[in-house]
């Protein structure tokens, strides 16, 4: 079974190193798995000893650990080594797509965006050189590619002939265009295709409003839960009940809420419906728990800096925005 609990990938690591200890022939790519695990399970240092480790046996893929190492790094406060390492990685110029990719990566997740696109563009140029056939451009190299357009679509620049090369070979259904727009990226972390194609399908119904709510300024949003995703919150986090008592109330402490905010004379107030699953992968994102209510304003804003949000208070013959079908003036505009 695939393991779900920071015990469970502990438990793993454990398995890979004792593995490792009986084959020694085998020993690097096992440490490297065990390393992931350990990441996984949170104990970050002990995985940094074993990186260390194996750069202290003369590795096969040297950068690829480096690179590995400095990202682990990062996520647990030594951001001044992380960045001596990537730097190092970059100055020795490995032809291994897979180093250049995760110090990018690493760099990008940290919201270093221009220096992920500049680490990415310096690999594509070392990388590309000797590809000869643009059709056999190895999958290594096709990765970085997309990555790299990824990083260059959340910065909003032009496609260059490698944003056109990535794009050609992509061979999914949905463009890479939509498939990297920056409002739908972070809700993206799902792991159930299911959920993924229910995304990908939204965003092709909905990305030319998307586009169109991105050039207003973005607006201070409370969370709007259906009722159907409010009752699925509840019941897997119950948790929560102090913040949504019922359903009813949660609906009046939202009109109450940004009207009170509208008489304090906050601009650009809006709603954001929330859902289950993408807030799962939020907290997933911020390396919490669903449970912890400290996260639901935090949710709200990044869903309103996507572009999620819903102008407040609509027009009062325009649909409310609980979803009653009703008009907002018939519904909770009259109130």
């Amino acid at each position: 079974m695939r393991p779900d609990t920071p015990a469970d990938h502990t438990t793993e690591a454990e398995r890979l190193l004792r593995t490792a200890a009986q084959y020694p022939e085998d020993q690097e790519p096992l440490l490297l798995q065990a390393a992931a695990h350990l990441e996984l399970s949170g104990d970050r240092p002990r995985a940094t000893h074993l990186y260390d480790t194996l750069l202290s046996a003369d590795p096969s893929q040297p950068h690829l650990i480096r690179a590995l190492k400095a990202a682990n790094l990062w996520e647990y406060g030594h951001e001044a080594e992380a960045r001596a390492i990537i730097e190092g990685v970059r100055a020795s110029g490995p032809l291994d797509a897979a180093s250049w990719e995760i110090v990018a990566e690493t760099l990008e997740s940290h919201d270093e965006l221009e220096s992920s696109e500049e680490i990415f563009s310096e690999a594509a140029r070392l990388l590309m050189r000797s590809v000869k056939d643009v059709r056999e451009v190895p999958h290594p190299t096709r990765s970085l590619l997309t990555s790299r357009h990824r990083v260059r679509r959340m910065l909003a620049l032009p496609h260059d002939d490698w944003d056109t090369l990535a794009d050609a070979l992509h061979t999914a259904d949905v463009p890479l265009d939509e498939l990297h727009d920056p409002k739908r990226l972070w809700s993206l972390g799902s792991s159930d295709p299911a959920e993924l194609q229910a995304e990908i399908t939204r965003l092709r119904s909905e990305l030319g409003s998307y586009r169109t709510a991105l050039s207003r300024p973005f607006p201070v949003a409370v969370l709007h839960w259906p009722e159907a995703e409010l009752d699925e919150l509840l019941a897997s986090y119950p948790e929560l009940e102090s913040e949504y008592p019922t359903y009813r109330a949660h609906l009046t402490d939202i009109e109450a809420s940004l009207r009170e905010l509208a008489q304090a004379g906050t601009p650009n107030l809006g709603i954001v419906p929330a859902t289950v699953p993408s807030y799962e992968a939020f907290a997933a994102s911020e390396a919490s728990s669903p449970a912890n209510a400290d996260l639901l304003p935090q949710y709200a804003t990044t869903l309103a800096a996507r572009g999620r949000a819903l102008a407040w208070p609509p027009a009062r013959g325009a649909a409310c925005w609980c979803g009653s079908g009703r008009t907002y003036g018939e519904c909770h505009g009259s109130e």
